[in-house]
Protein backbone atom coordinates (compact mmCIF):
# COMPACT_ATOMS: atom_id res chain seq x y z
CA UNK A 1 0.00 0.00 0.00
CA UNK A 2 1.32 3.44 -0.94
CA UNK A 3 1.68 5.77 2.02
CA UNK A 4 0.42 9.26 1.10
CA UNK A 5 2.86 12.13 1.22
CA UNK A 6 2.29 14.14 4.38
CA UNK A 7 0.34 17.36 3.89
CA UNK A 8 1.62 20.79 4.89
CA UNK A 9 0.32 22.76 7.85
CA UNK A 10 -0.28 26.46 7.11
CA UNK A 11 -1.39 29.02 9.70
CA UNK A 12 -2.44 32.67 9.66
CA UNK A 13 -1.73 34.92 12.63
CA UNK A 14 -2.08 38.55 13.67
CA UNK A 15 -3.76 40.83 16.16
CA UNK A 16 -7.51 41.30 15.92
CA UNK A 17 -8.19 43.71 13.09
CA UNK A 18 -5.08 42.81 11.08
CA UNK A 19 -7.24 41.33 8.33
CA UNK A 20 -5.93 37.76 8.23
CA UNK A 21 -9.38 36.16 8.16
CA UNK A 22 -10.06 37.92 4.85
CA UNK A 23 -7.51 35.64 3.20
CA UNK A 24 -8.22 32.25 4.79
CA UNK A 25 -10.82 31.04 2.29
CA UNK A 26 -8.86 32.57 -0.59
CA UNK A 27 -5.84 30.44 0.32
CA UNK A 28 -8.05 27.35 0.48
CA UNK A 29 -9.51 28.17 -2.93
CA UNK A 30 -6.04 28.68 -4.40
CA UNK A 31 -4.84 25.32 -3.11
CA UNK A 32 -7.94 23.61 -4.45
CA UNK A 33 -7.38 25.20 -7.85
CA UNK A 34 -3.81 23.87 -7.80
CA UNK A 35 -5.10 20.35 -7.14
CA UNK A 36 -3.96 20.22 -3.53
CA UNK A 37 -6.32 18.50 -1.07
CA UNK A 38 -7.00 20.90 1.79
CA UNK A 39 -9.05 21.33 4.95
CA UNK A 40 -9.81 24.70 6.52
CA UNK A 41 -10.10 25.10 10.29
CA UNK A 42 -9.58 27.57 13.12
CA UNK A 43 -8.47 28.01 16.72
CA UNK A 44 -9.88 27.96 19.21
CA UNK A 45 -12.39 25.62 17.60
CA UNK A 46 -12.22 23.14 14.76
CA UNK A 47 -14.08 20.37 16.58
CA UNK A 48 -17.44 20.12 18.32
CA UNK A 49 -15.79 20.42 21.73
CA UNK A 50 -13.38 23.07 20.47
CA UNK A 51 -16.21 25.28 19.25
CA UNK A 52 -17.93 24.99 22.63
CA UNK A 53 -14.69 26.00 24.35
CA UNK A 54 -14.30 28.84 21.85
CA UNK A 55 -17.64 30.30 22.91
CA UNK A 56 -16.52 30.22 26.55
CA UNK A 57 -13.10 31.69 25.80
CA UNK A 58 -14.46 34.59 23.75
CA UNK A 59 -17.34 35.56 26.01
CA UNK A 60 -16.98 34.13 29.53
CA UNK A 61 -14.76 35.93 32.07
CA UNK A 62 -12.15 33.59 33.57
CA UNK A 63 -8.70 33.56 35.14
CA UNK A 64 -5.62 33.71 32.94
CA UNK A 65 -4.60 30.21 34.00
CA UNK A 66 -8.02 28.79 33.10
CA UNK A 67 -7.98 30.63 29.78
CA UNK A 68 -4.57 29.27 28.81
CA UNK A 69 -5.39 25.71 29.83
CA UNK A 70 -8.68 25.77 27.93
CA UNK A 71 -6.87 26.94 24.80
CA UNK A 72 -4.52 23.98 24.99
CA UNK A 73 -7.36 21.60 25.82
CA UNK A 74 -9.14 22.71 22.64
CA UNK A 75 -5.83 22.46 20.75
CA UNK A 76 -5.16 18.90 21.91
CA UNK A 77 -8.59 17.83 20.67
CA UNK A 78 -8.09 19.73 17.43
CA UNK A 79 -4.74 18.11 16.74
CA UNK A 80 -5.99 14.61 17.52
CA UNK A 81 -9.25 14.76 15.58
CA UNK A 82 -8.58 17.14 12.69
CA UNK A 83 -5.03 18.37 12.08
CA UNK A 84 -2.92 15.24 12.48
CA UNK A 85 -5.32 12.87 10.62
CA UNK A 86 -5.50 15.30 7.70
CA UNK A 87 -1.74 15.77 7.47
CA UNK A 88 -1.10 12.03 7.68
CA UNK A 89 -3.61 11.45 4.87
CA UNK A 90 -1.74 13.86 2.60
CA UNK A 91 -4.20 16.72 3.09
CA UNK A 92 -2.98 20.27 3.65
CA UNK A 93 -4.37 22.16 6.65
CA UNK A 94 -5.06 25.90 6.60
CA UNK A 95 -5.70 27.08 10.16
CA UNK A 96 -6.77 30.51 11.41
CA UNK A 97 -4.45 30.82 14.46
CA UNK A 98 -2.43 28.20 16.35
CA UNK A 99 0.04 28.25 19.25
CA UNK A 100 1.78 31.45 18.11
CA UNK A 101 -1.46 33.18 19.11
CA UNK A 102 -1.22 31.81 22.65
CA UNK A 103 2.35 33.04 23.02
CA UNK A 104 1.27 36.46 21.71
CA UNK A 105 -2.10 36.94 23.43
CA UNK A 106 -1.69 35.12 26.73
CA UNK A 107 2.09 35.29 26.97
CA UNK A 108 2.42 38.87 25.76
CA UNK A 109 -0.94 40.60 25.92
CA UNK A 110 -1.93 39.11 29.27
CA UNK A 111 1.71 39.05 30.47
CA UNK A 112 1.81 35.38 31.44
CA UNK A 113 5.26 35.08 29.90
CA UNK A 114 6.52 32.29 27.66
CA UNK A 115 7.74 29.69 30.15
CA UNK A 116 4.45 28.04 31.12
CA UNK A 117 3.12 28.28 27.57
CA UNK A 118 6.27 26.56 26.31
CA UNK A 119 5.71 23.73 28.81
CA UNK A 120 2.15 23.24 27.56
CA UNK A 121 3.34 23.37 23.96
CA UNK A 122 5.85 20.61 24.65
CA UNK A 123 3.15 18.52 26.28
CA UNK A 124 0.42 18.97 23.66
CA UNK A 125 2.45 19.09 20.44
CA UNK A 126 6.17 18.58 21.08
CA UNK A 127 7.04 17.94 17.42
CA UNK A 128 4.14 19.44 15.44
CA UNK A 129 4.71 22.99 14.19
CA UNK A 130 3.24 24.80 11.19
CA UNK A 131 5.27 24.45 8.01
CA UNK A 132 4.50 28.08 7.15
CA UNK A 133 2.89 30.90 9.11
CA UNK A 134 1.79 34.22 7.68
CA UNK A 135 1.82 37.01 10.26
CA UNK A 136 -0.53 39.80 9.19
CA UNK A 137 0.86 42.91 10.78
CA UNK A 138 -0.62 46.41 11.05
CA UNK A 139 -0.09 49.35 13.43
CA UNK A 140 -2.46 49.33 16.37
CA UNK A 141 -4.42 52.34 15.13
CA UNK A 142 -5.25 50.56 11.88
CA UNK A 143 -6.33 47.39 13.68
CA UNK A 144 -8.57 49.31 16.08
CA UNK A 145 -10.20 51.32 13.30
CA UNK A 146 -10.99 48.14 11.38
CA UNK A 147 -12.45 46.45 14.45
CA UNK A 148 -14.62 49.43 15.33
CA UNK A 149 -16.32 49.38 11.95
CA UNK A 150 -16.80 45.63 11.43
CA UNK A 151 -18.65 43.76 14.17
CA UNK A 152 -19.60 43.39 17.80
CA UNK A 153 -16.40 42.79 19.71
CA UNK A 154 -15.58 39.79 21.94
CA UNK A 155 -13.74 40.10 25.25
CA UNK A 156 -10.30 39.96 23.61
CA UNK A 157 -11.16 42.60 21.02
CA UNK A 158 -12.36 44.90 23.83
CA UNK A 159 -8.95 44.93 25.53
CA UNK A 160 -7.01 48.17 25.99
CA UNK A 161 -4.43 49.41 23.52
CA UNK A 162 -1.51 48.35 25.72
CA UNK A 163 -2.72 44.75 25.54
CA UNK A 164 -2.55 44.77 21.74
CA UNK A 165 0.82 46.51 21.70
CA UNK A 166 2.25 43.73 23.86
CA UNK A 167 0.55 41.09 21.72
CA UNK A 168 1.93 42.57 18.51
CA UNK A 169 5.41 42.86 20.02
CA UNK A 170 5.49 39.13 20.80
CA UNK A 171 4.27 38.26 17.32
CA UNK A 172 7.02 40.36 15.75
CA UNK A 173 9.64 38.91 18.09
CA UNK A 174 8.62 35.38 17.13
CA UNK A 175 8.80 36.28 13.44
CA UNK A 176 12.32 37.60 13.96
CA UNK A 177 13.31 34.45 15.88
CA UNK A 178 11.82 32.04 13.32
CA UNK A 179 12.18 33.69 9.89
CA UNK A 180 12.29 30.33 8.13
CA UNK A 181 8.70 29.65 9.23
CA UNK A 182 6.99 32.97 9.94
CA UNK A 183 6.48 35.39 7.05
CA UNK A 184 5.44 38.93 7.91
CA UNK A 185 2.73 40.41 5.71
CA UNK A 186 2.31 44.19 5.63
CA UNK A 187 -1.45 44.10 6.07
CA UNK A 188 -1.84 47.86 5.53
CA UNK A 189 -1.57 47.09 1.81
CA UNK A 190 -4.58 46.43 -0.40
CA UNK A 191 -6.11 42.96 -0.52
CA UNK A 192 -4.98 42.61 -4.14
CA UNK A 193 -1.35 43.42 -3.32
CA UNK A 194 -1.34 41.08 -0.33
CA UNK A 195 -2.71 38.25 -2.45
CA UNK A 196 0.06 38.67 -4.99
CA UNK A 197 2.53 38.05 -2.16
CA UNK A 198 0.54 35.14 -0.74
CA UNK A 199 0.13 33.57 -4.16
CA UNK A 200 3.85 33.63 -4.86
CA UNK A 201 4.71 32.18 -1.45
CA UNK A 202 2.02 29.53 -1.78
CA UNK A 203 3.32 28.48 -5.19
CA UNK A 204 6.80 28.12 -3.68
CA UNK A 205 5.35 25.63 -1.19
CA UNK A 206 3.15 23.71 -3.63
CA UNK A 207 5.60 23.11 -6.45
CA UNK A 208 8.24 21.11 -4.55
CA UNK A 209 5.50 19.23 -2.66
CA UNK A 210 3.85 18.13 -5.89
CA UNK A 211 7.19 17.05 -7.38
CA UNK A 212 8.07 14.67 -4.56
Amino acid sequence: MTIPQRGLFLTLEGVDGAGKSTHVQWLVDQLTALGVPVVCTREPGGTTLGEQLRALLLHQPMSLECETLLLFAARAEHLQLVIEPALCAGVWVVCDRFTDATFAYQGGGRELGVERIAVLEQWVHPTQQPDCTWLFDVPLAVARERLDRTREQDRFEQEADAFFERTRAVYLARAKQQPERIIRVDATQSIAVIRVQLGAELAALVQPWQMR
